[in-house]
């Protein structure tokens, strides 16, 4: 087999293939067994009609298209192997010659994982960590909470609605008694709540410092790759958001459909909105990836193992190799993030 592979724009590749005639016969067999399983003829029963038959009910052309089928799906794997192809998704494939004594020729055209370099990601990491600030919960901040929590006890307020469209008077506000403190997970003093408000909120800050710290690392290590992207991979991060939302909107009661005539927008509306969005993603995933396998990042297998089977106990339908894969990238992506939060060390 011959083959000729040439680099296009937005990475991807073509292969102009040529199969010796000798060499596409030899895929005849298989394929008029696999048609003979699919064809059906008046008398006989799938898979056992004879070759003769078979041949002159279906005809040569699709015989040829058949075994021109099976032989690249079987020459594929060697063609990207042999030429270091590092191919994503699914190859487009068009026939360019095909008749019966002849050589076959194809065209297959693949998406490639990009070749990019990084960045000083260590440097970025550690200009953005070290100007992290400790986390301060004021006294201020405290009272407020304590004083949103009195008015939703406050006994002022139609039942169903928020009472934070009415204006709570402070003798409408509950005392801090016995009676109060029911239903606070066994807080029994004003000291207490007010403790333990404060451990929340520097929980709740902490977390937001964190997701804070690791957007601005990330934003500006994409800002510095320099990268050509397939169009494969965006519309597959496009439609995975577009996934995600409707499972959102469902869940909340709504019709996609609904939603969209509220907003007035249609889902390719949607599409066009989200597309830099898509690519971004679709970016940092690449990135995550190469840095994980720079610094040797991974994620523990234990983990992994774990997760996968609590996923799988509560959804019995999941596919278990997807779901394999979904729960390593996930926590391959912790992993990174953590790694670069901690400043790159």
């Amino acid at each position: 087999m011959k083959t000729e592979i040439k680099k296009l724009p937005k990475c991807e590749v073509e292969i102009l293939g040529t199969l010796e005639t000798a060499e596409l016969e030899a895929f005849r067999g298989k394929a008029l067994k696999h048609l003979g399983e699919h064809a059906e003829l008046p008398g006989f029963r799938k898979g056992h009609i004879p070759e003769g038959v078979l041949e002159t009910a279906v005809g040569e052309m699709s015989i040829l298209e058949e075994m021109a089928e099976i032989a690249i799906a079987t020459k594929y794997p060697d063609i990207i192997i042999e030429n270091k192809i590092d191919a994503i998704g699914h190859p487009k494939v068009s026939i360019l010659k095909l008749a019966k004594g002849n050589p076959l020729e194809f065209k297959i055209i693949t998406a490639v994982v990009p070749e990019f370099e990084l960045p000083g990601y260590k440097k970025i990491a550690e200009k953005i960590t070290s100007k992290k600030e400790d986390v301060k919960v004021t006294d201020e901040e405290v009272e407020k909470v304590i004083l949103e929590i009195r008015k939703q006890r406050a006994h002022v307020h139609v039942e169903g609605e928020d009472p934070k469209s009415h204006d709570i008077k402070e003798e409408d506000l509950p005392p801090m008694d016995e009676e109060f403190f029911k239903g606070l997970g066994g807080i029994k003093t004003v000291e207490e709540l007010r403790e333990k408000i404060k451990e929340n909120l520097g929980k709740e800050k902490e977390q937001q410092t964190k997701e804070k710290i690791r957007m601005s690392i990330i934003k500006e290590i994409l800002s510095e790759t320099k990268m050509e992207i397939p169009e494969l991979l965006i519309q597959s991060e496009l439609a995975r958001m577009i996934a995600q939302f409707k499972h959102d909107v469902t869940q909340m009661g709504i019709k996609f459909e609904d939603y969209l005539g509220h907003i007035k927008k249609t889902e390719d509306d949607m599409k066009k909105e989200w597309l830099k969005d898509a690519e971004d993603r679709a970016k940092t995933q690449l990135i995550i990836d190469k840095i994980a396998e720079t610094e040797k990042l991974t994620p523990e297998k234990e983990l992994v193992e774990k997760e996968v089977e609590h996923i799988l106990e509560h959804y019995t339908d999941a596919d278990p190799e997807r779901t394999h894969g979904y729960v390593s990238m996930m926590l391959l992506n912790e992993k990174v993030l953590e790694w670069l939060e901690a400043g790159a060390k």
